[in-house]
């Protein structure tokens, strides 16, 4: 706060465009990101319409003061605009040649449309007559005036936005207008009377006059609006600090309203669904910026390849304005060469004239963020270092799911936009609250809306797709479904959507709530029912980045795979091994746990005995299959750690099994099973514990790694890496007891077998104990060869929290900024990760060179995987669908410690847009 003080000592507000602009593109901390763009534009000579950035300290100040203004904003906002007035030749509040502006919001992040706008500000029943004097244009004016009160009593007044929008459809329908182009001034004017009296109705207060108090109104709604319950969402979903605040821009007005020779537009250097190099965007004739954004209108496309391969209808810009659109192009490739990185951009023709409003690295899909940063690196424009980074690794989650498979007949009952690619399948819900509870409740959604708000995002974070009836590519759903990577299908207009019944009618068909449709955000097609899937081919851009990524990273990245399926698939994602195969999941088919729950339920040795050689065999293939598909790389096998909660026979039917299979009374075999039962079996009768109470189990699974590792070795002439993980060790002593188990195994299978097996032995560290002796347990040729950390355990048992029933504690702690982001998610640095630290240091005090990895989840976490880099481990372990994610982070981590410690990264989202 004291940094922001100082700050706010030397300037309130930034000029830029008005002949002095005092910022630059490098000042997106303090300007935003809006800001920042502006002030640059206004330095390399663009058109831009001038004005001024509040800056985030006065809004992080406002927010630290109850939210009051800081003393000596009013004067430096008073003075600026006059200044701004000047650059235009008008005046703010004067009848008769007014200045009207624009006021938005501006975090350094983009947060497309969550927070608050308000256009054409400075318009009042007298300033309104000097406009239309002065343009010679009453429409244009009066239609200017109702936009104006439409949206300040929305964001600054509070009057639900369906009222006023109820007024202009019930005015529309009275008088036969079926647009509202074919509104006249007199139309506008009988609208504007009519807004007036709703907002009295409403709020008991008229709509303001003086326009210095709609000024600082909507200033203030603006930063108001970074603590809006939409904004808070987005920035959680997005890990958007809250400490970062808005910046305000007042910006001079300029109108795309003014008739045919008006236009207003949303522009993208290159494809943000594909990222083909080719511009790509929309726009609207005789409208403002909301119009395009909003989804209001479905507007025009920008070219005419575009049109001509949407196969659409409708006069594109580069027909009806060439000029503009010839010095528009100029533009953006001048914006993309000087930012180095795809441009969204904003701009209005008025009465022929270009402007631009708005320039801002282009929200993305995956795909197209993969190949555009392989095409930029190809043309010499940023470095192969820079694309890697450019790429957030958790977003190619997005990659590795399933599409529509081409070769099966779709039953297509509508079409619209592809407004954000990929497939996705799940029930018709209509609002965003029943997307979240159908979400919680397990069940995939299609959110179908006639158009998004930015009130939707909570309902469109949990939805699998999006599917709207109005809006174009550029639309508020389209942008932020494709930020979130949801597939997005936009301004499907043949469809009829009554959310109140819970219908949506295309055409004689009509679904109900809960029916079940497929979107393709690639082609814009809606298609009923559930439609087949098929696995992504993952080349090109992708295979190029990764290839890049591979070649500077340090850190390996293994898979968690229990079966060949996962095994195989781990390898197709680049995996380097199996950093942990959980022996026990291997059990749960109906066929299977039988013999295990024979096993855990047996009264003695022999009993024991006689199961274990029933699940020897299953053992040793499983074991033969995934070593055969791994080799040569190696495979960590962890010996069986079973909650034996998870496999006790519960129900009548499975003890009737058990008692059967045993020879023994359901009587008896109950009280076995009450012997057994646990109040805290994650704390309980698990891991080495078990193991070293019956070490016949431990026998068993070490001969059936043995004997599958030499029956691949003999079957395919290659080596086998086998490394053994012996779970939930506290004391040196527990490792001692059943690695003497193992090595005589290894023994005894090679002097059975005639083989020579590659094998070294090792714990899993999940309690703390273990990371604080981690140099005892590791000492002496008899010590540990590899430490794994298993965070997910270890998070738990130092925290004191269990993740299975910690969802409650976690959410309020996150709420009330306990902590930032779920521990469970990215690594808790400072408690977990100290531990971590500790037994990598003392491990390695023991034994120089100990190979170290991890096989939580937190493997595949971008953010942890810095850490884990930082922390000098060997390999990180995740499962197979993120063994990309982790590849690529660290690659990352790797680039960045060049320039400084990667620690930080773990702790802080990088946000390029």
């Amino acid at each position: 706060m004291a940094d922001t003080v100082d700050r706010m000592q030397q300037r309130l507000v930034y000029l830029f465009g008005t002949g002095t602009t005092h910022g630059h593109a490098g000042m997106r901390e303090l300007l935003g990101g809006k800001g920042a763009n502006l002030a640059e534009m206004s330095n390399l000579g663009l058109p831009v319409p001038p004005g001024f950035t509040i800056t985030t300290d006065v809004s992080n100040l406002y927010y630290a003061n109850a939210k009051t203004l800081p003393s000596g904003i009013e004067d430096a906002v008073i003075d600026a605009i006059d200044k701004v007035g000047a650059a235009v030749d008008m005046r703010f509040g004067d009848v008769d040649n007014p200045l009207l502006v624009a006021v938005r919001s501006g975090a350094r992040a983009s947060m497309p449309g969550m927070m608050d706008t308000i256009l054409n500000l400075g318009l009042n029943d007298q300033t309104v007559e000097g406009l239309a004097r002065r343009s010679g244009d009453a429409r244009f004016a009066y239609d200017s005036y109702r936009r104006f009160i439409q949206m300040y009593g929305d964001v600054v007044l509070g009057v639900d936005h369906g009222v006023f929008e109820d007024i202009l459809a019930n005015y529309k329908n009275l008088n036969g207008l079926a647009s509202d182009t074919r509104l006249a001034a007199e139309d506008w004017q009988a609208v504007i009377d009519q807004y007036k009296a709703a907002i009295m109705r409403e709020i008991e207060a008229p709509f303001p006059q003086d326009t210095r108090a709609q000024l600082w109104g909507a200033i203030g709604a603006v930063l108001n609006s970074w603590q809006s319950a939409r904004a808070i969402t987005y920035r959680r979903i997005n890990d958007i600090p809250d400490v970062w605040g808005t910046a305000v821009t007042v910006q001079a007005m300029v109108f795309g309203n003014m008739g045919t020779s008006s236009a207003t537009g949303v522009a993208f250097t290159r494809n943000p669904s594909t990222g083909a190099n080719e511009i790509y965007g929309e726009f609207l004739v005789n409208a403002q910026g909301e119009d395009v954004v909003a989804g209001i209108r479905t507007p025009q496309l920008l070219t005419n390849a575009a049109r001509a391969d949407l196969g659409t209808k409708g006069a594109t810009l580069e027909e009806l304005m060439p000029a503009a659109f010839a010095e528009l192009t100029v533009i953006f490739s001048r914006l993309e060469r000087h930012y180095r990185d795809m441009q969204d951009i904003e701009f209005t023709i008025q009465g022929g004239k270009l402007w631009i409003l708005q320039t801002r690295s282009g929200k993305r899909t995956v795909e197209a963020g993969l190949r555009i940063a392989v095409e930029l690196a190809e043309a010499g424009v940023i470095t192969r270092d820079e694309a890697v980074l450019r790429i957030d690794p958790g977003s190619l989650d997005q990659l590795l799911h399933p599409t529509i498979d081409p070769s099966v007949d779709r039953q297509v009952i509508a079409a619209g936009l592809p407004a954000s690619p990929g497939a996705a399948a799940g029930e018709i819900v209509f609002t965003a609250e029943e997307a979240e509870e159908f979400k919680v409740k397990g069940r995939s959604v299609i959110l179908v809306r006639i158009e998004t708000s930015p009130e939707d995002v909570h309902g469109m974070y949990a939805a699998a797709g999006i599917l709207t009836a109005r809006g174009g590519m550029t639309s508020h759903a389209a942008v932020v479904a494709r930020g979130m990577g949801r597939p997005c299908v936009s301004g499907a207009g043949m469809l009829r959507i009554d959310a109140k019944a819970g219908t949506l009618t295309i055409g004689k068909e009509i679904l109900k709530r809960g029916d079940v449709i497929t979107i393709d955000g690639s082609t814009g097609q809606v298609i009923k029912g559930r439609a087949e899937m098929r696995q992504p081919a993952l080349s090109g851009a992708f295979a190029t980045i990764m290839g890049w990524a591979d070649a500077v990273r340090t850190l390996k990245v293994r898979a968690n795979a229990d079966t060949p399926r996962d095994a195989k698939q781990a390898r197709e994602f680049g995996a380097e091994g199996i950093g942990l195969c959980r022996t026990e999941h291997m059990f749960f088919e109906e066929a299977r746990i039988l013999a295990m729950r024979e096993m855990i339920c047996a009264g003695d040795a022999k009993g024991r005995r006689a199961a274990l050689a029933k699940i020897l065999p299953m053992q040793r293939a499983d074991f033969e299959a995934i070593f055969e598909i791994m080799a040569p790389l190696p495979v960590t096998i962890r010996l069986l750690d079973p909650p034996l909660h998870e496999f006790l026979p519960h129900h009548e039917r499975e003890q009737e099994a058990v008692a059967e299979a045993l020879k023994m009374p359901i009587d008896k075999l109950k009280a076995r099973v009450s012997e057994l039962s646990e109040f805290n079996p994650m704390l309980g009768f698990r891991g080495c514990r078990l193991a070293i109470r019956y070490p016949e189990i431990t026998e068993m699974q070490a001969r059936a790694v043995f004997e599958a590792a030499a029956n691949v070795e003999k079957k395919t002439g290659a080596k086998v890496a086998v490394e053994v993980m012996i779970p939930l060790v506290a004391y040196r002593r527990e490792y001692d007891i059943l690695a003497d188990v193992i090595r005589a195994a290894v023994v005894a299978v090679e002097h059975e077998m005639g083989v020579k097996l590659a094998c070294s032995l090792g714990t899993m560290i999940e309690l703390p104990r273990t990371a604080l002796r981690a140099e005892e347990i590791a000492a002496g040729e008899a010590g540990a060869d590899f430490f794994s950390f298993g965070t997910n355990d270890l998070t738990q048992t130092v925290l004191g929290l269990s993740r299975d029933d910690a969802a409650p504690i976690l959410a309020r702690y996150q709420e009330v900024g306990v902590f930032d982001v779920d521990p469970f998610v990215s690594i808790d640095v400072d408690g977990v990760g100290e531990l971590v630290r500790i037994g990598v240091e003392r491990g390695r005090k023991a034994k120089p060179g100990l190979k170290m990895g991890i096989c939580g989840e937190h493997g595949g976490d971008p953010a942890s995987v810095s850490f884990f880099h930082a922390c000098e481990l060997d390999y990180v372990s995740c499962s197979p669908f993120r063994v990309p994610v982790a590849r690529l982070a660290a690659a990352q981590a790797a680039l960045l410690a060049r320039d400084g410690d990667a620690v930080g990264v773990a702790t802080t989202k990088r946000n390029s847009a």
